[in-house]
């Protein structure tokens, strides 16, 4: 008996020590990703003013005449993940409210792998996908739509979201008490009307976090955007022109021929860095939410 409860102890102790490493592990990397998008953007800023990064509205690092306004880039990434979420929340919760309260077991077996399967597929592949198979398709049903454009990757990249943002809220609603739905049928409320107006409002918080997840992952996207958006930092809201997003940006200097340390080289980071801290932006607006969802429910 000794030696049992002495192994347990080692196996617990074993255990605790892995996820500690684990735990470690997971923070070493942020707290090094931190150091090096902010060493190399303070060098950055060092050399282009900050208000000049906020306030300029062309952005052309790579140009004979230098102009380092980031707001076509956020606008860019912006206006594709805006267009991703109107695909796909809407979607999402149609596929979510149907397998959560009227699907079939036999029927979620084969639909929700196929829905996460979309998750698998590289994103290279949908990047050609949009630009020759999506994109023509488009040009014959939009007028004046560009080769280059962010309707055609939005729209695609609302698909690619869709497993964020239908399992995640499937689930949530899924977690919902069936006593809950029961009492809601007893007061002869229809199945469809328990969904929206119980089940629904029971889960909001789950949904809420699949949607801003699904939305950072849009911001964060980068072959789709990179091959099928276009290479032109535009400053607009014109879903048919040409855009360059971020992570587009990023591509495109990372796989160029620029001198390690130049301006051009060092805007990458700085870049980088706005993006970071969108998404904790984002992140922190996500549990904000949450906590005031579950506050009201």
């Amino acid at each position: 008996m000794f030696s049992f409860i002495a192994y347990k102890k080692l196996l617990d102790k074993c255990v605790l020590a892995v996820f500690f490493t684990a735990g470690f592990i997971t923070i070493f990397i942020t707290v090094g990703i931190v150091y090096v998008l902010l060493s190399d953007a303070i060098r950055f800023f060092q050399e282009v003013p900050i208000e000049r990064f906020l306030t300029e509205k062309e952005w052309t690092p790579v140009f004979a005449t230098k102009k380092f306004g980031i707001w076509p880039l956020i606008t860019g990434t912006f206006l594709i993940a805006a267009i991703a979420v109107l695909v796909s929340v809407p979607l999402g919760l149609v596929i979510a409210i149907y397998l959560s309260e009227y699907a079939s077991v036999r029927v979620k077996e084969i639909a929700k792998p196929i829905i996460e399967f979309l998750e698998a597929v590289p994103t290279v592949v949908y990047g050609y996908f949009t630009l020759l198979f999506v994109t023509p398709i488009l040009q014959k049903i939009v007028p004046g739509l560009e080769a280059f454009n962010s309707l055609a990757p939005g729209i695609v990249l609302g698909f690619m979201i869709l497993p964020y943002t239908a399992s995640m809220a499937e689930d949530a609603m899924k977690g919902v008490p069936q006593r809950i739905r029961e009492a809601s049928y007893a007061l002869g409320a229809t199945r469809l009307r328990t969904a929206i107006t119980i089940v629904l409002p029971a889960a909001i918080s789950g949904v809420v976090a699949g949607f801003i997840l699904g939305a950072s992952r849009a911001i964060g996207e980068t072959m789709v955007v990179a091959i099928a958006a276009g290479m032109y930092p535009n400053l607009t809201l014109d879903p048919r022109e040409p855009i360059q997003t971020m992570t587009g940006y990023i591509v495109q200097v990372a796989l160029g021929d620029l001198p390690y340390g130049s301006i051009e080289y060092l805007s990458i980071f700085a870049v980088g860095f706005a993006l970071f801290i969108i998404a904790f932006i984002f992140n922190s607006i996500a549990l904000w939410l949450r906590s005031r969802i579950r506050e009201a429910y």
